[in-house]
């Protein structure tokens, strides 16, 4: 998405915390300037802080409500938040005001679509389509929702006409295999979904529908279970793809590999119903009895509704000679299901060991009528199946299916659970700005930065803790407001911890104004503005901090990393759209700039270099202070792959590896970079090392380079 707009606005505001975040060094109340403010705003939507990045946009909008722009983002903040309608009625907000930002269509239509209000989503992405007419996200999201309101000739035209301009576009494929299913046209859906594998390999939702048409429509699980190891392959982090591909291992006979990846997607997601439901199945089936009855509890805690869950409780219970808890289970099962003959069988039988003769008696000759009403019944409707000219009489036809409806109930009852696909086409939201983490599947990246930070948040399944002398000498010092720690992983910050920094800035607002200035303070302040993504008041920070303690490691690298930041939001701002989307802003299409036909670096081009250099001067002198930081050493390889100099790259990677020879981030980054420059060994020895030390993306990567 285009986030730049050349609007230059300014408004008064008397806001103290939006002072500090301005970098302002004393409290007062004056005017600032609004561009700066919505800048800082769109830098912490750009790194994902989007609570943070919505009172940014709050204060614009308090001071000027006639403005677009700031519900605009306020919109696509509250869309990766999923509030829905919150983004719905702000891109309203926009539009009133500025009918001609075409991505705020966008963003309306997805909140409608998400919220099932398809007709106003088509709506909007026909009213997108007028200005941009080609667009794929609005023909392909357009397409989507007129499926779902059933309106398939109209779907598959959309897609026809999305083809037509986009026909290597591999996700239309796999929305019009979507329409296809719906229409029961399976060969069809198959043919669609052959082909967008033909063009990419590395869509997993490919590879999942087409396992749930081998494993549902054709009964083929070998071919069902291919395909679902090719998900797994791509997006391994999905606990529902272990859950469906253990029932295909369990329809394959292969127990042990079923209970494996039962188990694995526990690991995963340990709160997963199905999972406990089906790997409590699978224990009952084995013998596993005890355990068994732990997964069925787990998820009767949570669902205390959930009958087969329960039904299968009490037949452990009764199992294992638990008679009471089995009676009070079965209870629980029959005062939802009073005609379920096989509930009052298990039950009858407990009562019988428990020393209620009656009771079971009574329970007994109840299941007993039942199964031959059902027998009966049975026969009767196999007799009067030609009484009318359909094959079947109306009520026998009635009962025929209550009965099917009883046996369904002891069917759902012992059989395993596979999860929704969530991989079916979705409304999709072409933010440009953060391309590279919403299209993971067909951008392998580098792993990132490391930086200091208060905050921590790793997806790996293996957790890291990182270490740094200087970070833990610190803390013990008790100098800073909160904890200082090392990460390569981003947090959102909520609105709670956002407030705690801002007053923490002006504490050290206060403090500098009145006190002698001390570094440790300096330092301080700029990691409060880093927390709340203003890095350029952050560098001027950490500069002073290092002014006044020219050996204070932490400050070069923290205004390291503080100029990282900068760098991309520069590069983000600076970055023209894709030509084959053009965008329009305020009625004019945007064009892009010319390429650089000289050969000699552009403006924008010489100030990357300027700061990348600048970012290895400070891990430089980070790495003179502290020979051992071994993250300051893996930072300038990063930065020497943007720099595109492989070499140096690799030197910094294999000299982080040899001082901490667990660094499975290094090995990752250094197998990519092998991989780049053609060698294949080297690359898949780094990538299988970097992902038995828990970098889970190594695998996606190895995936690829053995097709």
């Amino acid at each position: 998405m285009n986030l730049r707009y050349n609007i230059k606005i300014c408004f008064r505001i008397v806001c103290v915390a939006i002072m500090a975040a301005m970098g302002g060094g004393t409290v007062c109340r004056a005017q600032i300037n609004t561009d700066q403010v919505m800048n800082i705003g769109r830098n912490a939507l750009y790194f994902e802080d989007y609570i943070l990045s919505i009172q940014y946009f709050n204060q614009v909008i308090k001071a000027k409500p006639y403005l677009a722009d700031p519900y605009f983002f306020r919109a696509i903040a509250k869309l990766e938040l999923e509030d829905y309608k919150g983004a719905e009625e702000d891109c309203s907000m926009a539009i009133e005001r500025n009918p001609f930002i075409v991505d705020a269509y966008q963003v309306r239509g997805i909140a409608r679509q998400t919220l099932k209000d398809y007709k106003g989503a088509i709506a909007d992405y026909e009213e997108g389509l007028k200005q941009m007419p080609e667009h794929q996200v609005f023909l392909m999201n357009k397409a989507v929702s007129e499926c779902e309101i059933g309106e398939y000739a109209k779907a598959d035209s959309t897609y026809a006409r999305l083809l037509s301009i986009y026909p290597g576009y591999a996700n239309a494929y796999l929305g019009r295999a979507q329409l296809r299913m719906e229409q029961h046209d399976t060969v069809s859906a198959l043919a669609d979904i052959d082909k967008s594998i033909s063009i990419s390999k590395n869509l997993p939702g490919a590879f999942v529908m087409r396992a749930e048409i081998n494993m549902n429509y054709k009964k083929d699980f070998k071919a069902a279970l291919a395909d679902m190891d090719e998900a797994i392959k791509l997006e391994p982090h999905f606990a529902g793809y272990f859950i469906n591909r253990a029932y295909m291992k369990y329809n394959l006979d292969d127990y042990f590999g079923a209970m494996a990846d039962y188990d694995y997607a526990l690991q995963l997601d340990p709160t997963s119903m199905a999972a406990h439901f089906n790997r409590g199945l699978l224990r009952t089936e084995v013998g596993d009895n005890n355990k068994a009855i732990e997964d069925f509890s787990y998820v009767l805690r949570s669902e205390p509704g959930n009958m087969p869950a329960r039904y299968n409780r009490a037949l452990l219970y009764s199992e294992t000679g638990q008679y009471r808890d089995a009676i009070a289970d079965f209870d629980a099962v029959l005062e939802v299901y009073p005609d379920f003959d096989a509930g009052l069988f298990a039950r009858s039988e407990c009562k019988r060991k428990m020393g209620d003769m009656a009771g079971g008696e009574r329970d007994y000759n109840k299941a007993r009528e039942l199964s031959q009403n059902r027998e009966r019944l049975a026969e009767n409707t196999a007799a009067s199946s030609g009484n009318d000219e359909n094959g079947v009489d109306s009520a026998a036809g009635k009962q025929q299916g209550e009965e099917e409806s009883a046996a369904a109930v002891m069917n759902k009852f012992n059989t395993l659970l596979t999860v929704e696909n969530d991989n079916e086409i979705k409304p999709k939201y072409e933010n440009r700005s953060r391309g590279r983490i919403q299209d993971f599947n067909y951008h392998i990246d580098l792993e990132p930065m490391f930086f200091l930070s208060y905050y921590d948040r790793s997806d790996n399944v293996v957790e890291n803790t990182y270490y740094i002398k200087e970070v833990t000498e610190l803390n013990s010092m008790r100098l800073l407001p909160f904890v200082l720690l090392l990460t390569n992983s981003q947090f959102r910050l909520y609105e709670d911890q956002i407030e705690a920094h801002f007053r923490s800035v002006e504490y050290y607002n206060g403090l500098l104004a009145t006190s002698s200035a001390r570094s440790i303070d300096y330092f301080a302040r700029a990691m409060d503005f880093m927390m709340v993504k203003n890095p350029a008041a952050a560098i001027d920070d950490f500069t002073r901090a290092i002014e006044l303690s020219p050996d204070f490691s932490l400050a070069y690298f923290g205004r390291s990393y503080a100029r990282y930041m900068q760098l991309q939001i520069d590069e983000n701002n600076g970055t023209p759209a894709e030509p084959e989307v053009p965008r329009s802003v305020m009625g004019k299409t945007q064009q892009p700039l010319p390429g650089n036909v000289q050969g000699l670096p552009t403006l924008g081009e010489r100030k990357s270099s300027v700061a990348m250099q600048q970012i290895i001067d400070d891990l430089d002198r980070v790495v003179k202070l502290s020979p051992r930081n071994v993250y300051a050493i893996f930072n300038k390889g990063n930065i020497y792959m943007r720099m595109q100099d492989l070499t140096a790259a690799i030197s910094c990677y294999t000299e982080a590896i040899s001082i901490k020879p667990d660094f499975g981030e290094a090995y990752y980054n250094r197998g990519l970079v092998y991989l780049r420059l053609g060698n294949k060994e080297k690359g898949v020895e780094d990538l299988s090392k970097a992902g038995e030390l828990g970098i889970l993306p190594s695998y996606n990567v190895l995936k690829r380079m053995t097709n």
